[in-house]
């Protein structure tokens, strides 16, 4: 049966490629923007603003199922208050919500924030499924080309990722947004996991660029959080298929 599925982030890394997804399954989709868009390709777009709480209501209107996508460095915690919120008032019967491994684990700020709209969504009281997914490959290639910048780039030591591939995780979330509210659902993680010095590496490799490396140690809690994984699941986490390697051929590819 089809269904008007809300999306927050639509226009974002990972909503570009569940928007065409999601109507490639026949859906009708909505997305919610901070900026207004004329309507394309069967997709309407609203205007609204879940930090600001403007526009959710006539956003979820409507909606049967609603794709929480959109993230931000501080605020998430507050943007699905009100948007779980507005979705139990208009009797939304699925709420799907993306978070990141670790939410419960690393003391930082934005964790916290995530972890609280983790149970915006949980205690919302429309039935609801999260998954937490590692960092995408696009985000850990930003981090690493910072890094790669330097003369010295730094190796913090015990920090470990298993970057995902954006594509494994846009098929997950329509999997799971057009199955049944399942709760919290295994993580979703890359096929390897990563030293921040290997990931440096592999990205100078495929640049044709060497640089020479400084161990430093990440200290207080945070450093003690990742040095014992807990932004990893090592068991029982979904694996995608898109390796590192090969993300960085296809950039490589595009660039040339």
């Amino acid at each position: 049966m089809t269904s008007t599925i809300l999306i927050t982030g639509g226009t974002g890394t990972l909503g570009r490629l569940v928007v065409p997804l999601l109507r490639e399954a026949g859906q009708r989709v909505r997305v919610l923007s901070r900026s207004s868009r004329a309507a394309e390709d069967g997709i309407e777009y609203v205007t609204g603003d879940l930090v600001k709480d403007e526009g959710v209501e006539a956003a979820v209107a409507g909606a049967s199922i609603v794709l929480h996508l959109a993230g931000g460095p501080k605020g998430d915690d507050v943007a699905t208050r009100n948007l779980a919120r507005a979705a139990a008032a208009a009797g939304v019967r699925h709420l799907v919500y993306i978070s990141v491994i670790g939410a419960d684990r690393v003391p930082l700020a934005w964790m916290r924030s995530k972890l609280a709209a983790e149970r915006a969504v949980s205690e919302s009281g429309v039935p609801w499924t999260t998954v937490r997914a590692a960092q995408f490959h696009d985000l850990a290639l930003k981090m690493v080309a910072g890094m790669a910048k330097l003369p010295v780039v730094p190796k913090p030591g015990g920090l470990r990722l298993q970057p995902v591939e954006a594509r494994d995780v846009a098929e997950r979330l329509v999997e799971l947004a057009l199955g049944e509210p399942a709760g919290l659902v295994p993580d979703l993680a890359g096929p390897a996991v990563y030293g921040m010095d290997e990931l440096v590496r592999g990205y100078l490799a495929a640049q044709g660029k060497r640089r020479p490396m400084l161990p430093v140690r990440i200290p207080g809690k945070v450093g003690r959080a990742y040095r014992a994984g807990g932004n990893l699941t090592l068991e029982g986490a979904d694996r995608g298929t898109g390796t590192w390697e090969d993300f960085l051929a296809r950039r490589a590819l595009a660039t040339a």
